[in-house]
């Protein structure tokens, strides 16, 4: 693409334009219905697509962004659960590092063997802080992860968290609660998290209704991630 996403981004971060994005696990698509789904995430006004899951088989990303592409002029994001979930049909990469975890081979070691792939990729590689807070449950990317959630309640070690990912250079910092969570990031977090970093800021994770989305940017969300509720055919347009 000739517009750089993250600068998109971050113009809206300034204007408060809010973003909306959809997350698409491969292992969760059946191809063949891959035009039906790009058509009605049109019809959500979304501004980005993310293609990503924690545990998707090595191909199985290539496939269903090739396919998503062929569908839709909406830019196509890598949220990745592994080197192997690459794409050049994507538009961009979230080139993640799991701040919040503790194990170094998503601090870095997965970056690292994404390298001699993105030596020679056409894809926007965006740095970004990746950031899991307790969703009252066990999600996939814990258990592959082997680490654990910061809890809602520790607004402080999430924010200096983010902080340290802002001073680290991360182009965005991303609040993650897990696919499926019971409960999404509270408001308080996110706008405290918000008030302490001056780059954009994404939250997902467990927002299941049009009064949750909208409270995560009311408290400072600039970029909401919908996975789950657009699974289950909620309706969520802004």
């Amino acid at each position: 693409m000739s517009k750089s996403i993250i600068a998109s981004i971050k113009k809206a971060s300034k204007e408060g334009k809010k973003l909306l994005a959809i997350l698409i696990d491969p292992e969760k698509v059946i191809v063949d219905e891959i035009p039906s789904i790009t058509q009605k995430i049109e019809g959500l006004n979304a501004n980005y697509i993310f293609i990503g899951g924690s545990t998707v088989k090595k191909e199985v990303t290539e496939i269903v962004t090739k396919k998503i592409k062929e569908n839709t002029k909406i830019p196509l994001i890598l949220f990745p659960g592994d080197y192997t979930q690459i794409s050049n049909s994507a538009d961009a990469l979230l080139f993640l590092s799991l701040l919040s975890g503790r194990n170094p081979e998503y601090l870095i070691e997965q970056q690292i063997k994404a390298v001699p792939f993105l030596k020679n990729s056409t894809l926007e590689i965006i740095p970004t802080g990746y950031i899991l807070i307790d969703g009252g449950t066990i999600s996939s990317v814990l258990k592959v992860s082997k680490t654990t959630a910061i809890p809602q309640e520790n607004i402080e070690l999430a924010v200096s968290t983010a902080i340290a990912g802002m001073y680290k250079g991360k182009q965005l910092i991303y609040l993650e609660a897990g696919s499926g969570a019971k409960k999404p990031v509270n408001s308080k977090l996110i706008s405290t998290v918000k008030q302490h970093i001056s780059i954009p800021l994404i939250v997902g994770g467990g927002i299941k209704s049009k009064k949750q989305l909208q409270n995560a940017y009311k408290s400072g969300a600039d970029l909401v991630v919908i996975g789950t509720a657009f699974e289950n055919n909620l309706d969520l347009a802004i």
